[in-house]
């Protein structure tokens, strides 16, 4: 079962700053667009409308290490360092040649409209959590 993907990406113009360096909200979307790839990686989408779920972030992070400029090719990491009934956490490491960029991570929790509209956190649907697994804790999930 999967528990790991990794993504190439190349800094577009329009996510740097004035400084020329990658703006820090971009890692958040860098993370998103890792685990979209990771959902499609599995032959599902993030987005299931028949369905009606959601997965809201409920806590996010990340410490920046070194910066990232236009043109810089790059890579993200994701782990998926937590699951329970109604959620699921994922680590990133953004990698750049044979340094560390930065490291974050986020919680989604899984959550399914009611009869009044509103979102409740809702169980994980079986084939989607039969689907991942927690990755193996490594020396360097733990830096």
């Amino acid at each position: 079962m999967p528990s790991e993907h990794t993504i190439t990406r190349r800094v577009e113009f329009s996510e740097t700053d004035t400084a020329g360096i990658v703006h820090y909200s971009n890692f958040f979307r860098y993370m998103e667009a890792c685990e979209h790839d990771f959902f499609r990686s599995l032959g599902i989408s993030i987005v299931d409308k028949a369905s009606d779920i959601g997965w809201p972030r409920v806590c996010a992070n990340c410490e920046y290490r070194k910066p990232l400029f236009f043109e810089d090719e790059f890579t993200v990491a994701l782990h998926v360092t937590g699951k329970t009934s109604k959620s699921l956490t994922y680590g990133f490491v953004f990698t750049k040649e044979d340094y560390e960029i930065a490291r974050g991570g986020y919680t989604v929790c899984c959550v399914r409209r009611d009869s009044t509209g509103a979102f409740k956190a809702a169980d994980i649907p079986a084939d989607v959590s039969r689907m991942i697994e927690v990755a193996p804790v490594s020396d360097d999930a733990a830096k």
